[in-house]
């Protein structure tokens, strides 16, 4: 198996060995000189560091664990993987075949566990398929860029790979030349192009929105949103497909977006969607408003949320370089500029927010401390969380900077492992995550993972000592919060970054804030930031509805804690979008 994977160009695999794979493990160690094993503190790490690396290079990630307990802990990151589309391989531990269905020690049936998040799913039962099927498993997950998995059991990992003991018809060992997979960019049907063309050429107040399918056709989607004088919303994981400073870009949608892209999905009677299927239906145009154009590389993906005019299926540089001559340039901008001028707006209410003055430190100003003094290639990694919405606001994607978080299943902590990963991908560029506490606690052991291997990864601590989205969440439902905030004592992160012989500094002055980023940043290795921010600072929505509204007010009624400190913190935060 290690063979085969170095066939393919594997040289990474993150995992967590027991006596399960032990003998994997030998292979590994065999081998060693080609793979390099990074060993991880939990299995669950592991497989979002597996998916970060692949996100971040477009490479096949793989990540490894033993049987039973082990290989369960994968699960959260593959579905990471497998709901935003990128190729992992997971690779686990099986009990010696003669004792399977016996009820043996950790006997956990991992091809039925994993059958819904893997689409190649194999208990090897031979040493001989084992050339075959690495080679099946991994044409799966690259062509398909999805989750493959394979099982193996603990007497095949050390049998000679010679042996038959089925007396079975050998396949025979694949040539080397089989690790050879084509995935050649799709063009678009010229009928689709028609279509297409037809749709948006008769549109008066057309609509761009691009998400990460889109993330290599930064060029194209501009120039096509220049010919058809259309603002471009981003997806939070397309974030980075055009620059957030582009004159032609209104941000983001949704619950973390931006009021002008949510009034402007409200406003249009043509939508090109790119590289996206987006899932949050009620912010899209209602059924019938607007006439729809779609472009994916994955047929499935067309048509989930909105009835389809125009439909393409092509890879997203390609198509829109087919689409662009066929489109009509537009003299008539009225749309266009009206919401420059909301974008506008919006923008200097964001910078507004950043107040250096506040006491706890406002979050928004701890995101735009990082913002400014990071590289404009930086990549930032992100949790799921209220830092989500400070850092799609806030991390302004200029230059090749890059922005990665766990989209559609939106899972807590993939931030730090995604970075170790990707700081192990690009040795040479700065990498921060951006997490919350809660998220950070749940796998900040694998800060000393980042030590010992040498990755000079930054994380910046977002410390409410609550689990913030979770309390807003509930309030937005018209409940008073419950149970979501920690008792003290308060967490120093920084501490533990020192205890790991790292860089590490609490911080709780804001006037003590933008030095300790850059100090951080500037340090040749590992660091830690734990910033204490306002625990009351809600993370407002881009445009107030009101069902929001009405439950927010409920929740007050009902006896919701903190709510003077509540109000306090919305006040501010409006009396600061006023002044600007």
């Amino acid at each position: 198996m290690a063979r085969r994977l170095a066939d393919w160009g594997v040289d990474t695999i993150f995992g967590l060995p027991g006596d399960g794979i032990n003998g994997l493990m030998e292979g590994f160690r065999r081998h060693r000189d080609k793979i390099r094993f990074i060993l991880v503190h939990h299995e669950e790490a592991a497989a979002f560091m597996a998916t970060g690396y692949a996100k971040a290079t477009g490479r096949l990630g793989i990540c490894a664990a033993t049987s039973g307990p082990g290989a369960i802990h994968l699960l959260n990151g593959l579905y990471d993987a497998k709901l935003d589309h990128v190729p992992v391989l997971a690779i686990t531990g099986m009990q010696e075949t003669s004792v399977l269905g016996s009820n043996y020690q950790q006997e956990v049936h991992t091809t039925q566990l994993f059958q819904d998040v893997a689409a190649y799913n194999l208990m090897i039962t031979n040493p001989q398929q084992v050339p075959g099927v690495v080679d099946l498993a991994i044409r799966n997950a690259l062509g398909k860029r999805t989750v493959a998995h394979l099982s193996f059991p603990n007497d095949l990992q050390v049998a000679p790979i010679t042996g038959d003991p089925y007396r079975h018809v050998s396949p025979g060992k694949p040539p080397k030349s089989s690790t050879v997979l084509s995935q050649p960019p799709v063009p678009a049907a010229q009928a689709d192009l028609d279509r297409a063309a037809e749709v948006l050429n008769a549109g008066r107040k057309v609509a761009m929105l691009v998400g990460v399918g889109a993330r290599d056709a930064r060029d194209e989607v501009l120039a096509v949103a220049e010919a058809l004088a259309s603002p471009i919303v981003k997806t939070l994981p397309g974030k980075m497909v055009v620059p957030d400073d582009h004159p032609l870009t209104t941000g983001g949608l949704g619950l973390l977006g931006t009021r002008p892209s949510e009034e402007l999905m409200e406003e249009c009677d043509t939508l090109l969607m790119v590289g996206t299927s987006y899932p949050y239906g009620k912010y899209l145009p209602e059924p019938g408003q607007a006439r729809v154009v779609q472009i994916d590389v994955d047929p499935s993906l067309i048509g989930l949320r909105l009835p389809v005019e125009a439909a393409i299926t092509a890879d997203a540089r390609l198509a829109l370089g087919q689409l662009l001559p066929m489109l009509q340039a537009r003299t008539e901008r009225s749309f266009l500029g009206k919401y420059q001028k909301s974008r506008d707006a919006w923008l200097s209410d964001m910078v507004s927010l950043r107040d250096p003055d506040r006491n706890p430190i406002a979050p928004q100003y701890l995101m735009g401390c990082v913002d400014e003094a990071a590289t404009n290639d930086a990549i930032l990694t992100c949790d799921s969380g209220t830092v989500a919405t400070w850092s799609a606001r806030h991390w302004t994607i200029r230059g090749e900077r890059e922005y990665y978080l766990s989209g559609n299943l939106a899972s807590m902590a993939p931030g730090l492992p995604y970075a170790i990963a990707m700081q192990h991908a690009h040795p040479g560029r700065q990498v921060i995550a951006f997490v919350g506490d809660g998220g950070f606690a749940m796998l900040m052991a694998e800060f000393l993972t980042a030590v010992r291997h040498d990755l000079p990864v930054k994380v910046i601590v977002n410390n409410n000592n609550s689990y913030g989205q979770i309390l807003w969440e509930q309030i937005i439902l018209g409940y008073p919060e419950y149970a979501v905030r920690h008792r003290q004592p308060e967490a120093d992160f920084a501490a533990w970054a020192r205890a790991c012989g790292a860089f590490g500094v609490k911080v709780a002055d804001p006037a003590a804030l933008p030095g300790a980023i850059r100090e951080a940043l500037a340090h040749p290795g590992p660091a830690v930031v734990d910033c204490d921010v306002n625990p009351n600072e809600p993370p407002m929505p881009g445009k107030i509805r009101y069902e929001q509204a009405k439950y927010f007010t409920e929740s007050f009624l009902r006896g919701q804690p903190h709510k003077i400190a509540t109000l306090a913190s919305v006040a501010r935060d409006k009396f600061n979008e006023f002044r600007s």
